[in-house]
């Protein structure tokens, strides 16, 4: 499964408006209200603070990929966005983040929502590729590099 199979471009928010990773999250959830493939949007978000719970999923490099596999969703949705200001995220490397991609998988898909990850991890760790999300200036941009960039990996 590839990122492009999951990511639509009005879920990708060139300037997110929150201030911390609650905030952050939640906005990105949100961007599903009207979703048909979201059934419940508060398992959604539930599920998300779980998996958070557990450890956060701020990776590092200023990246963070909220994540969680749930009943409430028919199938695989994502969203991404970028911040202004980094903010406290809890990372594994100690530095703030300010580009977070939110993957929320179905509770049945395990496999291709762990290769989905890994998709995302291996963009994010390139360090040429989130210059380029950085320095976008619209959402359009950036979920054009997404598709891409993907287009480089098998």
């Amino acid at each position: 499964m590839k990122i492009s199979e999951v990511l639509e471009l009005k879920n990708v928010v060139h300037e997110l408006k929150g201030n911390t990773k609650t905030e952050v999250i939640d906005e990105l959830i949100n961007l599903f209200e009207k979703d048909k493939r979201v059934l419940d949007i508060e398992n959604v978000r539930d599920s998300v603070y779980e998996r958070e719970e557990i450890m956060s999923t701020g990776v590092g490099h200023g990246f963070g990929i909220p994540h969680c596999k749930t009943q409430g969703v028919t199938e695989i949705v994502a969203a991404f966005g970028k911040t202004k200001k980094p903010i406290e995220f809890e990372a594994l490397d100690g530095n703030p983040v300010n580009l977070v991609f939110l993957l929320i998988g179905k509770d049945n898909l395990v496999a291709p929502h762990i290769k989905l990850l890994s998709r995302i991890s291996l963009l994010m760790n390139k360090e040429e590729f989130r210059k380029s999300i950085n320095d976008a200036k619209t959402s359009e941009e950036i979920f054009n590099l997404f598709i891409n960039e993907e287009k480089n990996i098998s």
